[in-house]
This record gives C-alpha cells, sequence and structure tokens, in this order.
C-alpha cells in the first residue's frame, strides 16, 4: 500500500487503513529486530557448528515428518526419536576425552545449537507476546501504540523517510477521494452492491395558468443534500445516527477488472474532482458514456462492520424528470481481521474424573516454529528466496483493505433490519426536497405526489434484491 509501483486502491469505509498501515510498518520493524537477533544467534550456535546444526535439524525435521502422522504411534516414535538424540548428545559430552581440540568442538558442536535453540525461543517468544498485545490494542482501540521509526526526516538527506512520510499522505488523500467504480454485479467496490431501487419518474407539467420556472438537476440535489443532512434531528430521540452526506462521482470499470485508474485532470486535485467539475457533471452528463453523479448518505454501524450507503440520482431527459434512490450494503469482514489472540489451549480428559474434560495451557511457540523462525531470519533480507522456499500470498485486486474481505449482512438478523430501516426515512426526505423544489418552480406536482405515495407505502416492506444482476 505505500510501494511506488502499487496500483490504485479502492476507498476502505467503515476502515481507515492509515492505522492499520502503521501498526504493520511497526510490526514490520519488530520482526526485523528479532531477525537481527536471531542471524547472530545463527551465524554463532549455528553457522560455526555446523555439522551438528545439520544433524539437529535433521533429526527435528524427521520428528516432524513422523509426528505429522495421524496415526498414535508413529507420533510417539517421533517424540522417542528426539528423546533419543538427547541422550546421545549426553553420551558424547560425557565420553569424549576432555583433552584436544576435535573433542571439544565436537562437544561444542552438540551443545551449541541447544543454546542457540534456548536462546531463539526467548527472542521469538519475547515478539510475539509484543505482537499479540499491539494486535489486542488495535482491535481495542488503544493499547500498545504503533512505533513507526524513520517516518519523519530529520534532514533533507533521509529519502527513505521522506518517501515513507509522502506515501502516506498519498494513502489518506486516496481514502477521501470522492471518486467510486462500479463493477456490474459487484456493485460500486468499497459500498457493496445494490440491494434495493426506487424510482420517481414523472412528467413535468406547469400549474394551471403558471409557467415553470427553469431549473436543473443540480438544484434538486442541493436541496436533497440540504434535507438529508438533517436526517438525525426529528421529534423523537431514537438515537438515529448522523449521516454523512457526500456527492460522489461514478466511473464505470468491468466487473472482471484486475486494477482501475484513477482519472487525472486540471479538475482532479488530491483525488477530489473539484466542486464545479461535479456539478457540470450532474447537469450535463446524464446520457452515454462518461462518469455519472450520485449523491450518497453513508451510515458506518457496528464499529466498521456494516456500511450502508443510499444513493441519489437525479436525471432530466427531454419533460421526464427521473428521481432514482438506491440502496447499497457492505457487510462485515472475516473474523480472522476482528478476532483477538487467544492463549493456545488443548482439551484432556481428567485423571480420576475421567468423564470430564479440563484445559491445559499450551506453549505459544514450538520447537518446530522456534526453529523455522531461527533458520529464515539469515534470508529475510532477501525476500525472493524467501518466496522460492515459502511461497506468497497474492492480494485480490482491485484491492481495499475493506472490500475484498466482506461478506454480505444479510446473514446478521440485526444488520439486514438495521439496512431495511433505513431506506424508508431516505427515501421520504429525497421525495420531501424534490417536492419543494418542484413546488417552488411552479411545477404541477399531482402526480410525483400520487407516485411519492406508492413508493412510499412499498418502501415499508423492502426486501433485498440482487438489483445490480439482471435477468435479460
Amino acid at each position: 500500500m505505500l510501494g511506488g509501483a502499487r496500483k490504485a486502491l479502492i476507498q476502505s469505509f467503515g476502515a481507515e487503513p492509515q492505522p492499520v498501515v502503521e501498526h504493520c510498518l511497526a510490526a514490520t520493524h519488530l520482526r526485523r529486530q528479532r531477525d537481527i537477533k536471531l542471524t547472530l544467534v545463527t551465524f554463532f550456535c549455528g553457522v560455526l557448528f555446523l555439522p551438528g546444526l545439520l544433524l539437529w535439524l535433521g533429526v527435528i525435521q524427521l520428528r516432524r515428518l513422523v509426528a505429522g502422522s495421524d496415526n498414535k504411534r508413529n507420533s510417539a516414535v517421533g517424540t522417542a526419536l528426539l528423546w533419543a538424540a538427547g541422550i546421545f548428545a549426553v553420551l558424547v559430552l560425557l565420553k569424549l576425552p576432555f583433552d584436544g581440540i576435535l573433542p571439544n568442538y565436537l562437544r561444542a558442536m552438540v551443545v551449541a545449537p541447544v543454546v542457540g535453540w534456548y536462546l531463539a525461543s526467548r527472542i521469538c517468544l519475547n515478539a510475539a507476546v509484543d505482537l499479540r498485545e499491539r494486535w489486542t490494542g488495535l482491535l481495542g482501540g488503544g493499547g500498545v501504540g504503533p512505533h513507526v521509526p524513520k517516518s519523519v526526516p530529520q534532514d533533507p538527506g533521509e529519502k527513505s523517510a521522506e518517501a515513507l512520510r509522502l506515501n502516506l499522505e498519498k494513502l489518506s488523500a486516496e481514502q477521501q477521494s470522492n471518486i467510486v467504480f462500479y463493477a456490474g454485479g459487484k456493485g460500486i467496490l468499497g459500498l457493496g452492491p445494490r440491494w434495493g431501487s426506487w424510482t420517481l419518474a414523472e412528467n413535468l407539467a406547469p400549474k394551471p395558468g403558471k409557467e415553470i420556472h427553469a431549473f436543473r438537476s443540480w438544484d434538486v440535489v442541493r436541496k436533497i443534500h440540504d434535507e438529508l443532512a438533517l436526517l438525525d434531528r426529528g421529534a423523537l430521540k431514537t438515537g438515529f445516527p448522523k449521516p454523512t452526506v457526500k456527492h460522489w462521482i461514478v466511473s464505470s470499470v468491468g466487473e472482471g477488472a484486475d486494477e482501475v485508474t484513477r482519472p487525472e485532470s486540471d479538475n482532479i486535485v488530491h483525488y477530489q474532482v473539484k466542486p464545479h467539475e461535479i456539478q457540470r457533471i450532474c447537469n450535463e452528463q446524464q446520457f452515454d458514456s462518461g462518469n455519472r453523479y450520485y449523491l450518497g448518505v453513508q451510515f458506518t454501524l457496528y464499529d466498521g462492520n456494516l456500511v450502508l450507503t443510499m444513493m441519489v440520482t437525479v436525471t432530466s431527459l427531454h419533460d421526464t424528470l427521473r428521481i432514482e434512490v438506491t440502496g447499497h450494503a457492505l457487510g462485515p469482514v472475516h473474523g480472522l481481521f476482528t478476532t483477538k489472540p487467544k492463549a493456545k489451549t488443548r482439551e484432556v480428559a481428567k485423571t480420576v474424573r475421567f468423564w470430564e474434560t479440563k484445559e491445559i495451557q499450551q506453549p505459544l511457540l514450538t520447537t518446530n516454529d522456534i526453529v523455522r523462525l531461527a533458520v529464515r531470519a539469515p534470508l529475510t533480507w532477501y525476500p525472493p528466496v524467501l518466496d522460492f522456499l515459502g511461497g506468497k500470498m497474492s492480494l485480490p485486486e482491485p484491492f481495499g483493505l475493506r472490500h475484498v474481505w466482506a461478506g454480505p449482512p444479510w446473514k446478521n438478523r440485526f444488520m439486514a433490519d438495521d439496512a431495511i430501516r433505513m431506506a424508508t426515512p431516505v427515501l421520504r426526505a429525497v421525495h420531501a426536497a424534490t417536492l419543494k423544489v418542484l413546488d417552488e418552480h411552479n411545477v404541477d406536482t399531482e402526480r410525483f405526489l400520487n407516485r411519492s405515495l406508492v413508493l412510499s407505502g412499498g418502501v415499508q416492506d423492502p426486501g433485498p434484491k440482487r438489483a445490480d444482476v439482471y435477468d435479460a
């Protein structure tokens, strides 16, 4: 997300990407410090005594292969193999003569990897506990804050710190962009697919004996914007949250697009389309190709796990005014990203009351984990080797911290109810503002009012539909 060659990012509504990136930078720094210590341990306790290191690695790998079997007998054989290696090491220490360089080297060759394993275990355990505390603090909204070293340049010569600062600023600017992308059946990236659509479309006719005062789509949009901004105010104190009302420019991309490209022009500054260009698109680009204008009202609920957005578009073709309101919903992300780390436990039967079970604490890191981290530590400075040996994970494109792992909200009853309930006040506020504008400009509102009442009755019992998927 901070690389210079990365593709355009999708906004992460309900989750600020900068704190996440700062915690990732802090975690990378902690792991790098850990790997420096592990590299020194591996060199002095392993490479200098390479035959012993290879011997112990062979035993551990053989035990790992045997213990990985589901057969309990094979698992017992793996444990016995490790014990046999330990007994052999003790015999080597006691039976070898104490005089001469070679016997002492052979003795150290057996002992040094064990000492290195103990030192590596302390280093790995301390780092793991620190990382888990920081992850818990991030999910809890407090705790240990991120420490991003070299993020503030101390002098003009620190190019890496300056590049990091600029990339963080670019990330924040891209997050605040008012340009979103419509990707067919996927809906609007970052906002989710459409689950409902309500259209108010009637002919513009003057009031009897009067003439229509000319107006444009932007005049209607501005009135709707003011009405939506007051949604949280009412006679009843219901705790309805204050909405975020924003002008959006929607650009169309393919459903299977591998990337998106943010437009660049004189009318776009810091990924923000200028107000006069927004007004022009709203009034003129209502037909044929090109970007489209939408007025969005957004609610972020359940600590960012539910993002509800209602998009309003106003179009005027010939004598027909069309007000369309669509509902978008983006559900919670996978529980892996919102679950706090738990202690490793295992359920076993009690000794006396064998029909009852109890949980016993297990080590946070196993021997295999410690050995793996110690052996790979010297290779972390050259990632292609790690990719070759252990593979790598490719993130889905177009990438955004929120939408690529989000699921549908309809599996949670409360989330589904909130999405459905929100549609009614938004739709009625949009229609009320539209009727006010039409009445001010001497438009006969009888047909619009009748149609609005029909829609107002139908929205009382809406159900989620796949409005972005057409059966044609």
